[in-house]
């Protein structure tokens, strides 16, 4: 009879022991999911961040005039795949976790010019033009 009851308690033990390797699993897979959403989140804000500085700074040397030039340093993330200058639109690749992303931005000015989309922070000097804003790295 001992030896049943012996047999009953390391069976409800290892139930035990399960469900709560079950439930610690559980809690992993649920942050390690949320770390990645947040890492997408500020990839995405940091692009965002550094499409917004050129933009606002492109608009405000092309309404000074001709002969005003300015530089500015940027953060470009390490998930930008592309980024392309169109009349007045940046439009930029973004990779993720979910995929690609590609979003534009666009200026009420016209642009012109290139950005590297190598990682890290990129110093960029932005030169109006009577017709547009000339952008080089």
């Amino acid at each position: 009879m001992q030896y049943i009851k012996r047999g009953q308690i390391s069976v409800e033990y290892l139930i035990m022991v399960g469900f709560v390797i079950f439930l610690v699993m559980g809690i992993l897979a649920a942050g390690l999911i949320s770390t990645s959403q947040l890492k997408n989140r500020i990839i995405i804000n940091q692009v965002n961040n550094a499409m917004n500085k050129i933009i606002q700074s492109a608009e405000s040397v092309f309404y000074a005039g001709e002969p005003s030039r300015v530089k500015i340093s940027i953060y470009l993330p390490s998930g930008v795949k592309s980024l392309s200058i169109q009349n007045k639109t940046i439009i930029v690749q973004i990779q993720t976790d979910s995929g690609v992303n590609i979003v534009s931005y666009s200026s009420a000015v016209t642009l012109e010019g290139s950005i590297p989309v190598s990682e890290g922070i990129k110093k960029i000097k932005l030169q109006a033009t009577p017709t547009k804003v000339l952008i080089t790295s």
